[in-house]
């Protein structure tokens, strides 16, 4: 016959595993779900600094704030891609937007497609020009056309006068 004492002591036992089963559920569940949520943060977080890497190293510049443009080429950015939607913004062609800047068209040309890069003179007037709107670029336009075309006559003067026969 088993012992009285031994039989109470397994129930107390089992019944004591019980409870404490009911007790704990709550939090086995709770520490699960706070597992799940650490290991998403995780793996967003792994994201986010692949992320940071790819552009650091997309930008050269270390993760460093590219510079304002203040007017002046020193600090002025230049992106092909800025230079192209400037232009199309102002409406105007390579040729002319390079008169407005005093460099010739296929420079312009050269900047649009990354291929060369502006001076800091060069620099100075596309950050000039960026405070400009189309009314504006079309009336400078307008005014280095006329003094181009009335330096030309002088200059076509000048040559007669020089080709002139002498007597």
């Amino acid at each position: 016959m088993p012992n009285i004492a031994a039989i109470f002591k397994q129930e107390i036992a089992r019944l004591s595993r019980k409870e404490i089963r009911q007790q704990t559920k709550p939090l086995r569940r709770a520490v699960t779900q706070y597992r799940r949520d650490i290991a998403k943060l995780k793996r967003e977080a792994s994201k986010l600094q692949n992320e940071l890497g790819r552009l650091t190293r997309q930008t050269g510049n270390g993760g460093a704030p590219p510079p304002r443009s203040e007017g002046n080429g020193e600090r002025a950015r230049f992106t092909a891609k800025g230079v192209r939607s400037h232009r199309a913004r102002l409406g105007v062609s390579a040729a002319n937007f390079g008169k407005l800047i005093g460099v010739t068209g296929h420079t312009v040309y050269k900047w649009e497609h990354g291929s060369a890069k502006p001076r800091k003179q060069q620099l100075a007037g596309l950050a000039a020009l960026r405070t400009i709107g189309k009314k504006d670029a079309a009336a400078r336009l307008e005014k280095l056309v006329a003094k181009q075309s009335s330096a030309k006559a002088a200059r076509t003067r000048r040559a007669r006068v020089k080709r002139a026969p002498r007597k």
